[in-house]
């Protein structure tokens, strides 16, 4: 038994199944007090993002597959090298603020809610518009052009989210670079790419299904272009150690797509189970999110097996969306729960959220926090 080969299946099942969970967990809402306010209202967390409805869904897969054939045009008739320099510098510097982001929240899981607000907050707002004092009274409205807000950790984090990227783009793009880098941009990519239903993410996972098997078994683009393109857009574990220094027989490999994709429907179930809680009173019980995560695993180990067995790429959702959305429709009918959960909607509660807490006129200045000047 090939035990090196294994641990690499293992591990590559582990970054995967842990940037899941960890991703799921950062879509959660930001806490509210109980007006509706946001507990953190002056930090740096960005407004709730717009979410994927059923008409995104349904255009995804042809976006994708416009894309893809793209890129492999690029690849066959132009070649690799600039084009992996073009992509990998561009993902390098957008790899800054992943690593950034990722890093602050990290730190702000690690210190806890309470010792986090306890450090200064430094604060960039420029608006454009008279001053209070020069404009008629009711025309005081400014626009505001940038609106900036960090804890002053964040800002020493800065040059640690600068270094992998660094190295990625003058040293050497080794396999630890690109999956910290590949790490960053799930984790972020889970937090900000939400579903709005499971009815979305059902049309979702459906479409990708049938995208991932024509591209993968009907042709070769998908192969080509994922083994050409050496960009930090998928994860690798290398088949023998060293880690660092490279593998001599070479890595296995999963794009980011079988991460991001499956896991903005793992995150919508943990969504789900934070809304139950909510709207019962009750614990904050994950039983749709365990589920759907359980089923993530057992169908990537599917996808793995298969893949050994036969010596072949595997379109990876051929295994995953099936297996994610059976456990979303055989958890709400064990509970008796699935026709609420089916016609729950995460955008409501999105919309509902932005409108609390907010009991200032449209045209009224906002003052710069006290603890900000």
């Amino acid at each position: 038994m090939d035990f090196d080969l294994l641990s690499s299946y293992a591990g590559l099942l582990g970054l995967a199944t842990a940037s899941i969970y960890f991703g799921a967990h950062a879509s959660l809402p930001p806490p509210r007090n109980a007006d509706g306010s946001r507990v953190n209202a002056d930090d740096e967390d960005e407004e709730i993002p717009d979410r994927m409805s059923s008409g995104d869904a349904y255009l995804f897969p042809i976006m994708g597959s416009a894309t893809l054939v793209g890129m492999y045009a690029v690849v066959v008739y132009f070649g690799t090298a600039w084009i992996n320099w073009l992509l990998g510098h561009y993902f390098a510097i957008v790899g800054v603020g992943a690593v950034w982001k990722t890093t602050i929240g990290l730190a702000r899981y690690a210190l806890g809610p309470t010792r986090w607000k306890s450090f200064d907050l430094v604060a960039l707002v420029v608006r454009k518009g008279p001053a209070p004092g020069d404009a008629p009274a009711g025309k005081r409205a400014r626009t505001p052009l940038i609106d900036l807000s960090f804890r002053t950790p964040s800002l020493l984090l800065l040059p640690l989210a600068l270094l992998p990227s660094a190295l990625y783009t003058f040293h050497a793009r080794t396999a630890l670079l690109t999956d910290i880098l590949a790490l960053a941009f799930a984790h972020n990519a889970l937090g900000l790419l939400k579903l709005d239903s499971f009815a979305t993410g059902c049309i979702l996972l459906t479409g990708l299904f049938f995208y991932d098997i024509w591209w993968v078994f009907g042709t070769e683009v998908m192969v080509k272009v994922a083994t050409s393109l050496d960009v930090p857009i998928k994860l690798l574990w290398p088949k023998s150690l060293p880690l660092v220094g490279g593998s001599g027989r070479g890595y296995t490999m999963l794009g980011l797509g079988d991460v991001v994709i499956p896991g903005v429907f793992v995150a919508l179930a943990l969504r789900y189970d934070y809304h139950r809680a909510n709207s019962t009173r009750t614990a904050f019980g994950k039983p749709y999110f365990y589920a759907a995560l359980g089923a993530y695993v057992a169908g990537l180990v599917t996808t793995m097996g298969v893949m050994h067995l036969f010596g072949k790429a595997q379109p990876a959702l051929l295994y995953l969306s099936p297996a994610c959305m059976g456990a979303f429709g055989i958890t709400g009918a064990v509970r008796g729960e699935l026709g609420a959960a089916w016609g729950w909607s995460d955008e409501a509660e999105a919309d509902e959220g932005k409108g609390k807490g907010k009991g200032k006129a449209a045209d009224e200045v906002e003052p710069v926090p006290e603890e900000a000047k």
